[in-house]
C-alpha cells in the first residue's frame, strides 16, 4: 500500500491551533485515523473519519478542540488543532484502515507537534 504522508507540524504556543494534513493514499474507501504518541508514552487515539465522512470519533482528551476532515477529491486527510495544550505535544501519526477491517493497517512517517507553555 501506499504510505499517507504528513505535514504541517511544528511549534506553537499554547492555546494556539495548528492543522495537519495527510495526504492519503487514493483508497477513499477507507476509514482515516490519526494517533499520536507523546515521548516515553504509548501511541494513541486521536480521531478517525469514514470513507463516507459522515461517522467521526475522538479521544476525550481533544473532543471539542479537535477536528477531523477529508477531501477525497483532492485525496487529503486535515486534523485541525485548535486551543493546543503542553501535553498534545507528540508526533503526530495518519494511519489508514481497509474497508470492512478492524486494524489500520498504513501509517506514515508522522509529523512533530511541540506546544510550548
Amino acid at each position: 500500500q501506499v504510505q499517507p504522508v504528513e505535514s504541517g507540524g511544528g511549534l506553537v504556543q499554547a492555546g494556539g491551533s495548528l492543522r495537519l494534513s495527510c495526504a492519503a493514499s487514493g483508497r477513499t474507501s477507507s476509514t482515516y485515523g490519526w494517533f499520536r504518541q507523546a515521548p516515553g508514552k504509548e501511541r494513541e487515539f486521536v480521531a478517525a473519519m469514514d470513507w463516507s465522512a459522515t461517522s467521526t470519533s475522538y479521544a476525550d482528551s481533544v473532543k471539542g478542540r479537535f477536528t477531523i476532515s477529508r477531501d477525497n477529491g483532492k485525496n487529503m486527510v486535515y486534523l485541525q488543532m485548535n486551543s493546543l495544550k503542553p501535553e498534545d505535544t507528540a508526533v503526530y501519526y495518519c494511519a489508514v484502515r481497509p474497508f470492512g477491517t478492524v486494524h489500520f493497517d498504513t501509517w506514515g512517517q508522522g509529523t512533530q507537534v511541540t506546544v510550548s507553555s
